[in-house]
């Protein structure tokens, strides 16, 4: 049913009511969305009402009656990253700055999911970036890692993908990450190495081609 709201206009000093139907062609894009995303999250419902099924599960009982719409809103929020991107969250966030020193942002929690076996790594990303008169909002840096973490990942691209979105945004003089990171893959499955962790680092511009700057880096990130 048609919704419509009554506006009041001015025309020669009299007030009159115009009828302004609110289901404009924005509108109607939008309903079209929502009818595609409510399409697609049937299909994952049935496919993980199947996996449980197909793995010996009574897909009826109490405890797994909403199990496969709860998979799906959780695997939604897991890789909401394919829907965000970076330059919607720094177009009002770079600043001009007169500011030439290393800027650091480290310990940022980050979540993701293996591609390989969709079970979770977990850890923190330190990131470093030489200004090139841009600085940007601090809590971006920590954004731009949720953007990418909450995608199916692995690690190193994961890590090359965030050095590579600060450097087109900002065009520093460099920038450098390196994320630690524990792999369930590996703790839960497999070689089953609880102990074990992974590093891997990215080093563009001056963090790269000068060891001195690269050194300052990593003394100011890995000590506790």
């Amino acid at each position: 049913m048609m919704e419509c709201q009554h506006a009041p206009e001015m025309n020669g000093g009299v007030d009159r009511n115009l009828t302004v139907c609110k289901h404009n062609s924005l509108c109607k894009e939008k309903e079209s969305k929502d009818n595609v995303e409510a399409e697609k999250m049937s299909i994952v419902e049935r496919a993980y009402r199947t996996i449980l099924s197909e793995l010996g599960e009574d897909v009826h009982r109490e405890g797994l009656l909403r199990t496969p719409l709860r998979a799906v809103k959780a695997m939604q929020f897991l890789t909401k990253g394919y829907n965000e991107t970076t330059q919607d969250i720094l177009n009002d966030a770079i600043f001009d700055e007169n500011h030439e020193e290393i800027v650091i942002v480290k310990d940022i929690e980050l979540f993701s999911l293996c591609e390989h076996h969709l079970v979770p790594f977990f850890g923190k990303a330190h990131i470093a970036y030489l200004p090139n008169k841009k600085v940007v909002g601090l809590s971006k840096l920590a954004r731009i890692v949720e953007i990418y973490s909450r995608r199916l990942q692995v690690q190193e691209r994961l890590t090359k993908q965030i050095a590579s979105a600060i450097s087109e945004a900002l065009e520093p003089a460099g920038v450098a990450v390196v994320i630690e990171a524990v792999h369930m893959c590996m703790v839960m499955r497999g070689v089953q190495k609880i102990n074990a962790s992974t590093v891997t680092s990215v080093m563009l511009g001056k963090f790269h081609d000068d060891p001195t700057t690269r050194k300052e880096f990593l003394n100011l990130t890995m000590r506790k």
